[in-house]
């Protein structure tokens, strides 16, 4: 008997299980759901046949908060976890339908999980899980406030990334200075990339590495320089998603080298102001004696100059501007060797003086400031091509450093001007003078060429070479060798011999070599974020090296009229003596 009513028992709880569960079946998705984070996600949970009567509860497994429920024919949002208001959603037209999907809107982080739609209709009921494994999400974060910081003290950039991807699998992250587009660091593959740091942060830079496995980003910025104030963004890459935050450095203190070169440029200006005053002064009255009009020209000509010279030295050690201290700095220091040969009183000079004043002619000046420009464009030719493994560009790039160094040498030692014809010892001979003359005029010519060359040379290992470099290799010698030829020509033509078309002559060789150095520059550096600064610096250089080579062949074309004057001269004196006997 109670085998009976026990095997009875079974009988009816199987009835019972199986009715419930053949009553109707609850679907959803046929995986986890990984949805984008802010954006809106759609839970499934549906039947196969409409239901009568029913009631949806959806709930999260972990904690059994009420994500939304529908009962009595309506959906009922007051029994929302407070989590979930105005977020979770039924489609309430299309629970008729049997399709009890949520609507989760404006989805958090903290949404990941297991979710259940458990289904009732009339003493039945059913289930389905949802699970939500991942939420997308790539957010990077900066400093709320500006950073600032004094001149040569380290900052810190802030940049922190918060993701479903772990940190050594994101992508990249790239620091870019925003204003001039300047990559600053670069972070690719778990590795950083110093070599596609910019110049001007170069060795500067650095990630905290020990914090890149917790997502922190952020960067050093070493020995911060007034020019490094701007935006920075910090740009995330990871899982084909991307985010950025970014950082303001704003004004940036002032250090005492700063300080020393304000009061040097300070000094400059006014203590110009004040000697320009003082000598006018003194020259309005005619009982100074013109050894201190004499002193107070030659304090207008250095003074200045000398201040300047320091301000941009010690500019150079805070900013670490290589090519401009440089190039400034030799133009500083040879600026009062220009200036001085425009004194109206260099004829009050002792005959000692006035010789080494001369010694420091327009030649060796261009020769010196030359050395100056082509060192600053070695070392940063040396620099750029550091991390090569060939090194035959750097070995090919010293040479031509040498080679424009002993041309500059030899072309200050090789003094055309210093030949004239009053100063020729007895017993020479015109011609063979001449023929010395014009003998240091062709080397003179060549050794511009050569430099010329050199420095075309120093492009094409510095840049990208271009047919245009190719060309002028060729075409700036041609241009060189056509600047003699007028004088040879006026010397056999009378109708040449006129200024004008002296001046046209040389208007017209210096235009075509200038304008075809342009062309070529801005061919070739219009990759380089200083490529403006180079420009002005080659063409000063070009000027000053037209200057040098007109300056020559002039003088060179006088000496050969005084020459054949004097032949003349010499002549009708040697033809009146014969008549005579």
């Amino acid at each position: 008997m109670y085998f009976k009513m026990h095997f009875q028992c079974v009988l009816m709880l199987i009835f019972v299980m199986s009715d419930d569960s053949l009553g109707f079946d609850v679907r959803g998705p046929s995986g986890p759901l990984v949805v984008p984070l802010g954006g809106s996600a759609i839970l499934p949970c549906y039947v196969e046949t409409p239901l009568e009567k029913v009631k949806v509860v959806w709930k999260r497994t972990d904690s059994e908060a009420l994500v939304h429920l529908y009962q009595d024919g309506e959906s009922r949002p007051e029994a929302q976890h407070k989590d979930y208001h105005h977020r979770a959603h039924f489609f309430t037209d299309q629970i008729q339908h049997g399709n009890f999907s949520l609507l989760l809107e404006n989805v958090r982080a903290e949404d990941e999980g297991v979710y259940r739609c458990k289904v009732y209709s009339q003493q039945l009921a059913d289930k389905t899980l949802v699970e939500i494994k991942h939420v997308e999400r790539l957010l990077v974060s900066g400093s709320d406030r500006s950073v600032s910081a004094y001149d040569g003290e380290d900052v810190t950039l802030s940049c922190s990334v918060d993701s479903h991807i772990t940190p050594e699998h994101i992508e990249e992250v790239s620091w870019i200075r925003t204003d001039g587009d300047i990559m600053v660091l670069l972070y690719q593959n778990n590795e950083t990339f110093s070599d596609s740091t910019d110049e001007q942060y170069r060795d500067r830079v650095e990630f905290f590495t020990a914090e890149i496995p917790k997502g922190n980003f952020s960067l050093r910025l070493k020995s911060v320089r007034t020019e490094d104030k701007g935006v920075y963004m910090c740009h995330v890459f990871a899982g084909g998603l991307s985010a950025n935050a970014t950082v303001v450095m704003e004004q940036l203190g002032f250090s005492s080298w700063h300080i020393a070169v304000l009061f040097f440029c300070f000094a400059a200006g006014s203590g110009a102001v004040l000697l320009l005053c003082s000598l006018i002064y003194y020259r309005s009255k005619n009982t100074v004696t013109s050894s201190i009009i004499w002193n107070l020209q030659v304090s207008l000509v250095f003074c200045p100059n000398i201040c300047m010279f320091f301000a941009f030295m010690l500019w150079g050690f805070t900013e670490g501007s290589l090519h401009e201290t440089v190039t400034c700095c030799a133009l500083y220091f040879l600026r009062p060797v220009m200036l001085i040969w425009a004194l109206r009183y260099l004829k009050y000079l002792q005959d000692n003086l006035k010789s080494w004043i001369r010694i420091f002619r327009i030649t060796r000046e261009f020769a010196v400031f030359m050395v100056f420009v082509y060192s600053v464009l070695f070392t940063y030719v040396w620099r750029k091509r550091a991390h090569d493994t060939d090194t035959k560009p750097r070995i090919f790039s010293a040479v031509l450093f040498g080679i424009v160094v002993l041309s500059c040498l030899i072309l200050s030692i090789v003094d055309v001007s210093r030949c004239p014809s009053q100063e020729r010892p007895s017993g020479a001979s015109p011609c063979n003078q001449t023929l010395g003359c014009r003998h240091k005029l062709f080397i003179f010519c060549l050794i511009i060429s050569i430099l010329s060359d050199c420095q075309l040379f120093q492009f094409i290992i510095l840049f990208i070479p271009s047919e245009e470099i190719f060309v002028v290799v060729f075409v700036q010698p041609l241009l060189l060798i056509c600047i003699p030829l007028l004088p040879h020509l006026q010397a056999k033509l009378k109708f040449l011999r006129h200024r004008w078309i002296t001046l046209l002559w040389i208007i017209t060789i210096t235009l075509l070599d200038i304008i075809l150095l342009i062309y070529v520059l801005l061919a070739t550096l219009t990759r380089e974020r200083e490529y403006l600064e180079w420009t002005c610096v080659i063409l000063f250089i070009e000027v000053l090296k037209m200057i040098v080579v007109f300056k020559e062949n002039v003088q060179e074309a006088e000496r050969s009229v005084v020459e054949r004057r004097r032949q003349q001269t010499e002549m009708s004196q040697e033809g009146s003596n014969a008549c005579n006997y």
